[in-house]
């Protein structure tokens, strides 16, 4: 039987040579190989955990990446939770075994939980394939409308990675992403707007439609500098009384100086797609 993932921590800590914790980590990899083998479901969740752990020591660790993909699809949020974890430590996009979890992380892209969404949507934005990109877009897109701002911002995030796999595809959401500069979430405009950066960056023929937010843009922006050390203004950009504009956005005085660099950036590209 293996040990607990603190038992593991301990016992590593405790040896004083290289040698030794080479010797541990041997010896507990051979128990969880073991476990997976006779699928032991009560403990998968845990031998996954202790093999994010042996991974973090530079040990090998592909032998698990077939039990994430069987946790992200345990109706258990506890078990989830560690299984896209080990996901987007354990895999990276050239490994063959990541087309498997598309069919689940669309599932998830469904799911009543906020926090079973904001999973898959986090797995979208750091693994997405181009293959998975074209599964998925439509359903990281829809989440975009969403009534969740925690939602709406990791959408816009994901997003961004499926539109670098697949540029041609930003044309049919330019306008929902434009939309969501009236966003009444700081999180979710400023990823609007880096999204926005992306699309003007992969795609010429976009541009048109969104030079059509420029005043907007302009306007957000002085706003911005308008509101300075006033903690009396509570509007960004587009929305007036905005209630999650607050002083914790500000910088030595200067109101949420990393929006203002991001809408400078926008501006100064469609200026020189203009000229």
């Amino acid at each position: 039987m293996s040990v607990k993932l603190r038992e593991l921590i301990r016992a590593v800590r405790a040896c004083k040579t290289a040698q030794e914790e080479r010797a541990v980590i041997a010896k507990e990899c051979a128990l969880i190989r073991t476990a997976f083998k006779d699928n032991a479901i009560a403990v998968r969740h845990r031998n996954v955990a202790k093999l994010l752990f042996i991974h973090m020591l530079g040990y090998p660790s592909h032998f698990g990446q077939m039990e994430c993909l069987k946790l992200i699809a345990s109706p258990n949020f506890p078990e989830k939770r560690i299984g896209y974890l080990a996901l987007m430590l354990l895999l990276d996009e050239r490994t063959e075994v990541l087309t498997l979890v598309t069919n689940s992380l669309k599932n998830d892209l469904q799911h009543e939980s906020q926090y079973v969404v904001g999973l898959a949507l986090t797995s979208v934005g750091n693994l997405a394939t181009a293959d998975m990109g074209r599964v998925l877009v439509a359903d990281v897109a829809s989440q975009l409308q969403s009534s969740n701002p925690y939602v709406r911002k990791k959408a816009a995030l994901a997003l961004i990675r499926i539109l670098k796999r697949i540029p041609e595809l930003s044309e049919d959401y330019v306008d929902g992403i434009i939309g969501l500069l009236k966003d009444r979430s700081h999180g979710v405009l400023i990823a609007a707007v880096q999204l926005i950066l992306e699309i003007v960056s992969l795609q010429s023929m976009a541009i048109e439609r969104i030079k059509r937010i420029v005043p907007s843009l302009v306007k957000m922006l002085r706003n911005l500098l308008n509101l300075g050390y006033s903690s009396e203004h509570a509007s960004v950009g587009l929305l007036f009384l905005h209630p999650t504009c607050r002083p914790e956005h500000d910088v030595a005085g200067i109101a949420d100086p990393f929006l203002q660099v991001k809408l400078l950036h926008l501006l100064a590209l469609l200026g020189c797609q203009s000229a």
